[in-house]
C-alpha cells in the first residue's frame, strides 16, 4: 500500500507541475512591448506620409492595435523582430487573413511614425503615416 500511496503521490506533482508548465507558455509566447504602454489611449488619426489616402481616425484603447491596422481584431500569432525602447518591429501572420510587419517609433506619448507592409485580404498594402493622439475616444 505504501508504494501505491507514493506513487500516487508522484502522479500527481507531475500533474501540477505539467499545468504550471502549460499555463506559463502563453506568458512566453506573447511578451510584452514596454514602448507600447507607454502610448496614451485615446482618439488616434492616421496621416500617410505621401497623403494618397485619407485621414484615418481610430479609437486606441490598447496601443497594439497599431500593430494590425489592416488585420483590426484579428487573432494574429506575433513575431518580435526589434524591441527598444522607442522603437518597436512586428512581424505578425493571420492564419487565412494575411500577414504584415509593422515599426513603431515613438516621438512622445501622443506622437509616433509607422511603418506597416504585408498583405490583407490577398492584397498587397504598404505605407508609412505618423499617427497622433487628438482627443478622448466618444462615449
Amino acid at each position: 500500500m505504501a508504494i501505491n500511496h507514493s506513487a500516487h503521490r508522484l502522479r500527481r506533482r507531475l500533474v501540477v507541475m505539467g499545468l504550471c508548465l502549460v499555463l506559463a507558455i502563453p506568458a512566453v509566447a506573447q511578451p510584452v512591448l514596454g514602448m507600447l504602454s507607454r502610448l496614451d489611449p485615446g482618439r488616434w488619426e492616421l496621416r500617410a506620409r505621401d497623403g494618397a489616402r485619407p485621414v484615418e481616425t481610430l479609437c486606441v484603447s490598447d496601443a497594439y492595435r497599431l500593430i494590425q491596422l489592416r488585420h483590426p481584431g484579428a487573432r494574429c500569432e506575433r513575431y518580435i523582430v526589434d524591441d527598444e525602447p522607442n522603437d518597436v518591429t512586428v512581424q505578425y501572420t493571420c492564419r487565412g487573413k494575411g500577414y504584415g510587419r509593422t515599426r513603431i517609433r515613438r516621438e512622445n506619448a501622443q506622437l509616433v511614425q509607422i511603418e506597416t507592409q504585408g498583405i490583407a485580404d490577398g492584397q498587397p498594402f504598404s505605407f508609412v503615416a505618423e499617427g497622433r493622439r487628438v482627443g478622448d475616444c466618444p462615449g
